[in-house]
């Protein structure tokens, strides 16, 4: 086997590793920031669903407590505030979810079903527990959800949640007193949940790993190229020469050239080594001839 085969053999096994264990790396590296990138779109649509509920109790409850006593009014509740705002960025990517998920709500439509119901037990279990992310598919495909707990905190909310005989008489008139009862301080009663797409960012991701192994490949093609050029430069062809007139003198031609040795290198050295023997068996031979 050649040399030149031997060495592009062994390249190619190194170069295969090499691009092989890049790829598991760079796959993994580049799909975990995609799945960072999709938790802080999350958080931040979290955060901002906080800044409307901040804002509502802070200000708008406020002005609408005299409106109240006539007529129960939404708007004046930070979840509903909260859910009709990033409500209307869902109708214009459908793909992103919020919603205050309640095992017990007063408006029907804030009620946890099927997986929702988990996440706000996994609050209900864990005390401690600040902030769940998990994942689930939907037919939209794979989504990545933050939730944190809705926690009664404030005992003003009580007004309305312990019991039918406390709340409003407005609120009973809107939503009848079956449901949104019975709550207790510092119990979660519900979570916020936050639900964003994680295909558009994954997909990013694979193009990002194509591009990345594509000119990983495209650069070991290049180097192989340039150092199977500089193989054949400075050791196959020297070599092959060096071979050649080594097979003359041994078949008595005394009139071969000498090989240059111009280099300091391991096939300089070889080079003068031949010349030194080639010059040793040309006196032999003349000795025995005369």
């Amino acid at each position: 086997m050649k040399l030149l085969v031997k060495f592009n053999l062994i390249y190619i096994l190194v170069i295969a590793l090499g691009v092989g264990v890049c790829a598991v790396i760079a796959r993994n590296l580049l799909r975990e920031n995609a799945k960072h990138e999709v938790i802080d779109q999350a958080r931040s649509l979290m955060e901002s669903a906080n800044a409307v509920r901040g804002y509502t109790s802070g200000q708008i409850t406020k002005l609408l407590q005299t409106q109240m006593q006539y007529e129960f009014l939404p708007q004046a509740v930070p979840s509903y505030s909260a859910t009709e705002v990033l409500g209307s960025l869902k109708n214009k990517h459908p793909e992103f979810y919020y919603k205050e998920a309640t095992l017990n709500p007063t408006n029907p439509r804030d009620r946890a079903t099927g997986w929702e119901v988990d996440v706000v037990n996994q609050f209900r279990n864990g005390a401690d527990l600040q902030e769940f992310i998990g994942e689930r598919q939907t037919p939209a495909g794979s989504q990545l959800f933050v939730s944190r707990p809705l926690r009664i905190t404030n005992p003003a909310c009580l007004q309305c949640h312990s019991s039918v005989e406390a709340a409003p008489r407005t609120m009973i008139e809107k939503y009848g007193s079956a449901n949104g009862f019975g709550w207790n301080l510092n119990e979660v009663i519900g979570a916020q949940i936050v639900s964003v797409p994680m295909d558009v960012p994954i997909q990013r991701a694979e193009r990002s790993f194509n591009v990345f192994i594509g000119s990983l490949v495209g650069v070991f093609l290049v180097a192989g190229l340039i150092l199977n050029l500089m193989v054949w430069l400075f050791v196959v062809r020297p070599v092959t020469r060096l071979s050649a007139l080594a097979d003359r003198v041994s078949q008595g031609d005394l009139e071969a050239p000498e090989f240059p040795a111009g280099g300091k290198d391991e096939i300089g050295a070889l080079a003068q080594s031949f010349s030194r023997m080639r010059a040793s068996v040309v006196q032999a031979m003349k000795m025995l001839e005369s």
